[in-house]
């Protein structure tokens, strides 16, 4: 029998809003892959997104009540809740082996967690700039509230 390397990966519990959809998952590199986008629709959902490899994510409840929502080149293919709303992961146009996960869905997780997140450029999409490659557009502070 051949020798199965081991993945020590944390597997995380993640759930839409309504918990209509659930899922599994590992991701590539723990939290040091968060961050966020400011391309048209990443703006308007503001989520803090973590890498999965498309085969580290399960989804144990729910698939049928996923909507696929893709734009522009329709080579990303974005998940949300078709109950509740809430975008859950999508398949990336710049990695299509990775799905890029919202991190408000992970169990015990918040994008409150991060004090700083890095903003990518993504009015300009990687594949779109000569010479390709992602570039960071800002950052995102969170402070609490010392009160």
């Amino acid at each position: 029998m051949a020798d199965e390397k081991k993945d020590d990966r944390a597997v995380y519990q993640a759930a839409c809003h309504c918990g209509t959809v659930q899922f599994s998952l590992r991701l590539t590199e723990g939290m040091r892959t968060a961050r966020r986008c400011n391309c048209s629709l990443c703006r308007m959902h503001g989520a803090v997104a973590v890498s999965a490899n498309l085969s580290d994510i399960t989804i144990t409840q729910g698939e049928t009540a996923l909507t696929l929502y893709q734009f522009n080149t329709r080579e990303a293919k974005h998940y949300f809740c078709s109950t509740c709303g809430i975008y859950t992961f999508h398949q990336r146009r710049s990695a299509p082996d990775q799905y890029g996960v919202n991190i408000a869905c992970i169990e015990g997780m918040s994008p409150f967690d991060f004090w700083v997140v890095p903003v990518n450029e993504g009015r300009t999409h990687p594949k779109d700039r000569v010479g390709g490659g992602s570039s960071v557009a800002g950052w995102l502070q969170y402070e609490n509230n010392p009160e």
